[in-house]
């Protein structure tokens, strides 16, 4: 009987191992909350940032107790002098004077002028007031005693207070005399479509987006261009974007960067909200009616959005700068004109109020770096039309967005290039990202 034997099966071949997962990216909300709240503290952690924040506050602290005191001693030197007897002679050649009026102040007519200049000089009387035949043309002479700058102010004010008083007095009439010195108040009143235009009290709410665009680039520009050189000269930031989107990156500094602007600006209001409640007086600081001021939603929200669109274009500019510039010290060759660039509207400020259709105003106006300060001023003072507006608030944000996504493409090149400037010409030409990015 012949036995059969089964050949055995090949075993089956394994299966090919699968390729590992891809890591992935951690949430890009999450890297973004921790990129500003890593900026936000280390930039707030540090001692020279609170120096620089404190120092302005304190200077006008100390600059507005040096007022209050100065103010407080001027005021009771003014009140002294309101109580204070003054010995005067006068001669009268205009016959204006009255003479009940001017001994009730203490002073008495003289006969002889010499006689009553030399008594002035010698210290038998304060002063010697000589009034011309013509008080239209000619001055009146004044001679006292020497007390001081400030103390001998008072010869001329009584000399001046006699002369008005015998006036009036001889007029007959205080509103004859008012409508003759030119002292009578006016209340202006103006339309515009038909209703009735707001004036000053306009002006100064859309203005105020013009003054926070100031104070935020001047505060924060510096902090924006060193936010991208520190990494890059600490040599840390390959390393950074191993794990972490240089727009996630660039998005989370400026973020924290503007918070910090208003940590500062909240510091540096704080001494003038104060002074203003409590001082204002004692500071000489201007009694502002706060009624009169109007807030038109269309001024104030054309306001907002050129004020946000111009803080993106500055914002990708500097940005950019960092990103290109190997060293601080490189940078501010191209920073310090930049920061120029701001404030060249103010030497045309007559010319954009008075004609906004000029030539060189519609330059300014639609220049990206000039146009959020010209386009700031005209909204505040009703000359930028919602057009003109709605092309000036389009382009500041479209060309502040291009600037940022070229600022963020520049940023993975420039991020590794520590000692030379980068080509940016160069950078479109790679294909590849610098660390695989």
């Amino acid at each position: 009987m012949t036995q059969k034997t089964s050949t055995p099966l090949p075993s089956p071949a394994p299966a090919p191992a699968s390729p590992p997962p891809t890591p992935k990216r951690p949430f890009a909300g999450h890297n973004l909350g921790t990129v500003v709240g890593f900026e936000f503290t280390r930039t707030v952690k540090k001692r020279r940032f609170w120096i620089a924040t404190l120092a302005i506050p304190v200077v006008m602290a100390i600059v507005f107790a040096l007022i209050y005191l100065s103010n407080s001693s001027t005021a009771a030197s003014a009140d002294a002098q309101k109580t204070a007897a003054m010995s005067f002679t006068y001669t009268d050649a205009s016959g204006l004077i009255t003479p009940a009026i001017a001994t009730a102040m203490g002073g008495r007519q003289a006969s002889d002028p010499d006689k009553a200049l030399q008594d002035v000089k010698d210290g038998a009387t304060d002063a010697y007031f000589a009034y011309p035949a013509d008080i239209a043309t000619q001055p009146v002479k004044v001679y006292g005693q020497d007390h001081g700058i400030f103390d001998n102010g008072k010869y001329d004010a009584v000399a001046k207070q006699i002369l008005t008083a015998s006036a009036q007095a001889r007029i007959g009439s205080p509103q004859l005399m008012a409508a003759a010195s030119g002292d009578v108040k006016t209340e202006s009143q103006t339309f515009k479509d038909g209703q009735p235009a707001g004036g000053l009290g306009s002006a100064v709410p859309p203005l105020m987006f013009l003054l926070i665009f100031y104070v935020s680039i001047i505060l924060l520009s510096n902090q924006m261009l060193n936010s991208t050189l520190e990494e890059k000269e600490n040599r840390v930031t390959e390393m950074i974007l191993t794990t972490l989107n240089p727009t996630t990156l660039i998005i989370g500094k400026v973020i924290a960067l503007f918070m910090v602007g208003l940590v500062q600006i909240l510091v540096f209001l704080t001494p003038i909200t104060v002074g203003y409640a409590f001082f204002r007086d004692k500071l000489a600081m201007p009694d502002l009616d706060l009624s009169t001021l109007s807030f038109e939603p269309g001024t104030m929200l054309v306001g907002a959005l050129l004020l946000l669109g111009g803080f993106t274009v500055f914002t990708g500019v500097l940005v950019a700068i960092g990103a290109v510039m190997p060293t601080a010290k490189d940078a501010g060759t191209i920073f310090g004109p930049l920061m120029a660039l701001i404030f060249v509207p103010f030497y045309a400020m007559t010319l954009i109020i008075s004609d906004p259709h000029a030539p060189i105003v519609q330059i300014f106006t639609y220049f990206p770096l000039s146009a959020p300060v010209t386009a700031l001023l005209r909204n505040g003072f009703g000359t930028l039309g919602p057009l003109e507006a709605s092309i000036v608030i389009a382009e500041l944000f479209i060309i502040g967005f291009l600037i940022l996504r070229l600022a963020v493409h520049l940023f993975r090149y420039g991020s590794i290039q520590y000692s030379s400037k980068l080509s940016i010409a160069g950078t479109f030409r790679k294909r590849t990202i610098p660390g695989g990015k």
